[in-house]
């Protein structure tokens, strides 16, 4: 049983660690936001739909910025300039921090081979709380900066 706490335990963190290392290797011209996964859909309302339902302008600042915990990529936390080529490319890292989400959200079914059905369902709920808000926030962001480049 003490192996099955580590290996969640220590499982998620690990995760977490190695997705971001992967998505910051990754070209940020890899992420294409006309891409299926990161394009707008048409109830997002060019993020309204964030805002409406789920308030996120009153909480999205109370989530970590990964890249200050690992000390490295684009931080994300706050808009630091106004010049097209930092929205630019703020648009983009938005997809960087949504792709990882994902991936990481996608790793949970691996916790299933050692778990009981239980712990499988501890698991999965941990995984959404723990990326759900933040695929919400870059999406919001993401078409928010949208908006300020077709105005920019």
């Amino acid at each position: 049983m003490i192996w099955i706490v580590l290996l969640n335990v220590l499982g998620w963190p690990l995760i977490h660690f190695a997705v971001s290392k992967l998505a910051f290797r990754r070209a940020l011209s890899s992420f294409d936001p006309r891409s299926a996964l990161f394009r707008e859909r048409s109830f997002e309302k060019g993020g309204r739909f964030y805002e409406s339902l789920f308030r996120v302008k009153s909480w999205k600042r109370m989530l970590p910025d990964g890249a200050a915990l690992l000390g490295q990529g684009f931080r994300k936390k706050n808009l630091r300039s106004r010049k097209r080529e930092y929205l630019e490319e703020f648009y983009l890292e938005t997809c960087r921090g949504e792709w990882a989400h994902w991936v990481t959200l996608a790793a949970a079914p691996v916790f299933f081979l050692w778990n009981p059905l239980w712990a499988d369902l501890v698991m999965l709920t941990y995984a959404l709380v723990a990326n759900l808000p933040c695929i919400l926030v870059q999406r919001y962001n993401r078409l928010t900066l949208a908006r300020l480049l077709a105005s920019a």
